[in-house]
């Protein structure tokens, strides 16, 4: 269809579990770009910009998304947690 982009599915979906030992974190640094540090247990996933010495404007409107989408899921998550809804 004209104008519409068609979305490539993925081809793998990597669960990380929050609860005990998950933690996130903002490294903010003087001479490059910020990282985003997830931590579930072992695992750690770093988000950052496409370059450590500079931000696009893709990076600025990825990093928005990003924090709409993670205050959408505290939402949804402190939501559950007052009606006491166990997984």
């Amino acid at each position: 269809m004209m104008g519409r982009r068609a979305q490539a599915r993925p081809t793998g979906v990597i669960t990380l579990n929050t609860g005990s030992g998950a933690d996130a974190k903002n490294h903010a640094y003087p001479l490059r770009t910020p990282v985003l540090a997830l931590a579930f247990g072992l695992v750690q996933v770093q988000v950052t910009t496409g370059s450590p010495d500079r931000v696009t404007a893709a990076d600025v409107e990825f990093a928005r998304k990003l924090a709409r989408q993670a205050q959408d899921f505290a939402r949804c998550v402190e939501r559950i947690h007052r009606r006491g809804v166990a997984a």
